[in-house]
């Protein structure tokens, strides 16, 4: 029971003194920015179907040229926050993008981190500093704050693919803006070629590569090839995951937002306990089931959902003889560099 003093058993001209002086009283309201036990979540647990998105987006591309798009995307807002915000979680934006054949979205730089999840197409290219990054089906492909980047397309079919941002957190800030550039001149080298192998990286003569972010595209090839592989390895294993990191240091690829990829073998339920951070699920092959918090979502292929933090949530794959491959998104380096990162297994209060 809140046994808090309220609001309105204060006389009326106390709280007018107080505000005429931008002064809030914090007992009335303390038990919702310190609920106990769980936090206050605006997040809701939310699905996005491609199939009702890529018409709608199509029309988008008749309605409105690259010219005067700039981007041409539409949000998957989380209702939770309120579609104006614009946003799936506290931390995550999502935004499904078009680019037709011969289109070019401009080079142009902001704060707010990026990557790209493909949907779906062949023959659009992204190029981040300089380094020209091929986009297909499955591959991630960064944009890291402050590197210039620019969408172009060679291909015939139009191309598809999902934003992942940390611009909500970014706007919350007040440091989210952006910088118009001149397109980019390629350079030789690519970092998907170059740390193609686990546990092996170039050694120049002078050191490691010295920047950030030394490998801007993982191709989906590898990453399956991967998951593959440790499935094999590990026949008893029933979270067969892997995560995005970065070559050179091992760290997140990214240092706001993790991003992993998942498999569900034939059949497989899998329970996942219940952490801290909010979580996307968007499926590059099959079809899975993804319930929580007393919701269940059938995901097809380039369905997309959101879970909000501190729940547990079940993934089912939704066939009995083919794998499922899921890309998962999270706040979970934030949480850890902020030292509020959970997990609790028996839906128990754990402090870090």
């Amino acid at each position: 029971m809140n046994d808090l003093g309220r609001l309105e058993d204060l006389p009326a001209d106390y709280v007018a003194a107080l505000r005429e002086r931008n002064l809030v009283p914090l007992w009335p309201s303390l038990r919702g920015v310190l609920p106990p036990h769980i936090p206050t979540r605006q997040t809701r647990p939310t699905h996005w179907a491609y199939a009702d998105i890529k018409p709608l987006l199509l029309k988008a591309g008749e309605l409105t040229p690259i010219e005067k798009a700039e981007r041409r995307v539409l949000v998957l807002a989380n209702p939770g926050h309120t579609l104006e915000k614009m946003q799936a979680s506290a931390a995550l934006y999502l935004g499904m993008q078009l680019l037709l054949p011969g289109e070019w979205a401009p080079s142009h730089r902001h704060t707010p981190n990026a990557v790209r999840m493909v949907v779906e197409g062949e023959g659009a290219w992204t190029t981040v500093d300089g380094e020209r990054c091929p986009m297909s089906r499955g591959d991630l492909i960064l944009t890291p704050t402050g590197l210039w980047h620019e969408h172009g397309h060679d291909g015939d079919q139009p191309v598809v693919w999902l934003d992942v941002l940390d611009l909500p957190l970014m706007y919350y800030l007040e440091v989210s803006y952006h910088l118009n550039g001149s397109r980019q001149e390629v350079k030789p080298g690519r970092g998907d070629r170059a740390y193609a192998r686990a546990g092996v990286v170039p050694t120049p003569v002078f050191g490691r590569s010295g920047k950030r972010y030394p490998m801007l595209r993982y191709p989906w090839a590898d990453a399956r090839a991967a998951l593959l592989s440790l499935a094999d390895d590990q026949p008893d294993a029933a979270h067969v995951q892997v995560t995005y990191t970065n070559p050179e240091s091992g760290e997140d690829a990214e240092n706001v937002l993790g991003f992993h990829a998942l498999m569900l073998r034939p059949g497989q339920t899998l329970t996942l306990p219940a952490r801290s951070p909010a979580c996307v699920y968007h499926v590059i092959e099959g079809g899975a089931q993804v319930a929580a918090a007393g919701q269940c979502f059938p995901l097809k292929e380039a369905d997309t959902c959101c879970i909000p933090g501190y729940e547990s949530t079940t993934l089912i794959n939704a066939s009995a003889s083919a794998p499922a491959f899921l890309f998962v998104a999270d706040e979970s380096p934030l949480h850890r560099k902020l030292g509020v990162y959970e997990v609790r297994p028996d839906n128990q209060p754990v402090m870090p």
